[in-house]
């Protein structure tokens, strides 16, 4: 497996000549020095989070929905859409995967509404690609409620979602509490839209109906993927809820408007915006302009400013971003630049670490007001968001990463953050022993058969990943504080079961088996799991039965759609990030002085660019799997530099 593999006999030679640089000592050195020269003057790193064309095509869709329309950004942002078009016509979730037709469906009309001729080869590629996958009525949800508020299909082809929904008791089947906080911040205003039956004011009056096989009036087949009889049920309440809604006292439909939109109002969030993510972001912009918000109200204003800040723009090209991560980009820098200089000690990196540090420190949410309240009400605060800010959404995940940077950190200044995030990350842990990303217990599992959430992704339930870190971050704190043993014990049993029969574990946030069985594996090692446990060895064994013949790792996206055993971990070609994620789950493990993972090492230390980073062109994790993925423009810079650290700590570090 390992025969096209350089040997690092010489790596190793070089390394202990006490004059000549190894090829371990260079990566090292120019990789930290480009990461150090990314750090903001204010502390933080932030790299671009890219995802597919969904999102700039909706930002062309916002902008005619609305008759704000910027023509020249509009220009860049149709060059980024047909630059990634697929050769079939097609666009995809993520680079290299099969084309998606809500995907293609959104990018089609927001090329024809910034002007491109239907009759052009990639339209008519485009235009051919999604007849002959049924027409533009198979696509999902989200998609077919912007057309029915285009006008380009009746609201019967939506679901039946009233902003009553907003006077409902907690005891009821569905409530907003039941689901996740990404459902939430998107559903509450998308309920006022819909409720109201809004339309776009679409100045130009460009539609699509060229791309429906069945007159989109006359089509029968809207719900034709609720499949399970729970589902089926749901559809037939929501009809028969639709063919009620004229008898809904109109005092009642004003309370439950008023209830939403002081709900979202609440959660504005400033220049950062209504969850920080870019749909409900627009969605809250759109539902003011309906209630009346006038364009010079500073809410409005500020809602506006908040979507332009996601924009990436270049000479020729845009793109929207889904969101930003500063706070998880800048821990896991701070990880990998501590573990650089575990031994070094370099003044540089010593002050990037305490600048970045304290602007983490400063970042801590404590006792603002949040939804994690509402399971978890007599828990003191202390968490962190994944964006600038996003104070009624801390992320648990975000918070395991940024505390271990603190606590791995030795310096009494933080004593106070991590006294308060210990507290949150431990209150924060659900009845089954793991650990959702931002809510306790968010598993209301049957809430995923509605015809809403033909997504799947309506809910935020533990995930091994998520509870790798957490372990990883308690087990950290054990010697301090031993009454947190019953709260990592309860983790690590979680995690053995969650454990595949192969020996990885998935991965709900990052792409996938390698990630979550790096995180588990950190998480072991934390816990002081001993490095013969079974469950490590068999980690341990699948690791190394994905190596790929150049002695790196990769994995395709496509496993979240295709889980085999035969798929999980493999990918046509290694990447960076995940060959970092690999070698540190096998250091984690006690494996360093394997020859897999000196092959590895030296994957990474033939494969570093020019400019000392590393250059991965798919996209690293999900945001939603098998529905939304997201590329991390920083994972192939830190991830490599963070393993190539660890290696030569093991191997040549002195205490």
């Amino acid at each position: 497996m390992l025969k096209e593999a350089t040997a690092l006999s010489a790596l190793d030679t070089a390394f202990l000549q006490p004059y000549n640089e190894s090829p371990l000592d260079n990566a090292i050195r120019r990789a930290k020095k480009e990461l150090l020269g990314l750090q903001h003057q204010s502390g933080y790193w932030v790299f671009e989070l890219e995802a597919d064309c969904t999102i700039p095509s909706e930002y062309i869709l916002m902008m005619h929905y609305m008759d704000e329309i910027d023509a020249a950004l509009q220009a860049k942002i149709a060059n980024y859409l047909r630059a990634n078009q697929q050769a079939d016509g097609s666009y995809p979730l993520f680079f290299g995967g099969p084309g998606d037709i809500s995907c293609t469906v959104k990018a089609y009309y927001a090329l024809k509404l910034a002007g491109d001729d239907i009759d052009a080869p990639h339209m008519k590629k485009a235009r051919a690609w999604i007849l002959a996958q049924g027409g533009a009525a198979r696509s999902n949800v989200f998609t077919r409620i912007m057309l029915a508020m285009f006008e380009q299909v009746p609201w019967r082809a939506v679901p039946f979602i009233p902003v009553e929904i907003m006077l409902l008791p907690r005891w009821f089947p569905f409530h907003l509490d039941k689901v996740s906080y990404w459902s939430r911040t998107v559903m509450v205003p998308l309920f006022i839209l819909c409720s109201y039956k809004v339309k776009a004011r679409n100045p130009r009056k460009i539609g699509i109906r060229e791309l429906f096989t069945v007159d989109p009036e006359k089509e029968k087949g809207y719900f034709s993927h609720v499949k399970t009889p729970l589902g089926k049920s749901i559809l037939a309440l929501e009809r028969i809820g639709r063919l009620m809604e004229p008898l809904i006292p109109k005092a009642m439909r004003r309370k439950a408007t008023e209830k939403a939109r002081d709900w979202f109002m609440a959660r504005l969030n400033g220049v950062d915006g209504l969850g920080a993510i870019f749909p409900a972001m627009v969605n809250a912009y759109e539902a003011m302009d309906y209630l009346g918000f006038p364009p010079e109200n500073e809410h409005r204003r500020i809602a506006k400013e908040a979507i332009e800040r996601l924009l990436v723009v270049g000479e020729n090209s845009a793109y929207c971003q889904p969101c930003v991560s500063p706070i998880w980009d800048t821990g896991l820098s701070s990880l990998a630049l501590q573990e650089v200089n575990r031994f070094e000690k370099d003044p540089e990196i010593d002050d990037a670490l305490t600048r970045g540090l304290r602007w983490l420190a400063s970042k801590q949410l404590t006792d603002e007001p949040g939804d994690w309240r509402i399971n978890r009400p007599n828990l003191e605060g202390g968490g962190w968001a994944f964006q600038f800010e996003n104070t009624y959404y801390p992320d648990v995940d975000d918070s395991a990463v940024v505390a271990q940077a603190l606590a791995q950190a030795e310096n009494h200044e933080f004593d106070e953050n991590i006294r308060r995030a210990t507290n949150w990350i431990a209150g924060m842990q659900s009845d089954n022993g793991g650990f959702g990303a931002f809510d306790a217990n968010n598993t209301h599992y049957y809430l995923n058969h509605i015809p809403f959430a033909d997504h799947g992704a309506l809910l935020d339930p533990p995930t091994a990943d998520v509870s790798g870190r957490c372990a990883m971050f308690l087990g950290k704190m054990l010697e301090q504080r031993p009454d947190l043993k019953p709260a990592l014990d309860r983790t690590i049993e979680y995690l053995r079961k969650e454990q595949e029969a192969d020996g990885s574990w998935f991965g709900r946030w990052g792409t996938n088996y390698i990630y979550g069985t790096w995180s588990v594996l950190v998480g072991f090692e934390a816990a002081g799991i001993p490095k013969t446990d079974p469950s490590i060895q068999k980690a341990i064994a699948w690791l190394k039965s994905v190596q790929r013949p150049d002695g790196g790792w990769g994995e395709d996206n496509l496993t979240y759609h295709d889980a085999s055993p035969e798929r999980r971990g493999r990918f046509h070609t290694s990447t960076a990030f995940q060959t970092g994620l690999a070698l540190l789950a096998l250091m984690a493990a006690g494996d360093t002085d394997s020859p897999e993972v000196e092959a590895g090492i030296d994957y990474l230390v033939r494969t570093q660019n020019a400019d000392g980073f590393w250059k991965d062109e798919c996209f690293t994790a999900p945001g939603f799997p098998r529905v939304f993925y997201l590329k991390y423009h920083g994972y192939d810079k830190f991830f490599p530099l963070w393993a190539l650290a660890r290696y030569r700590n093991e191997r040549y570090g002195t205490a």
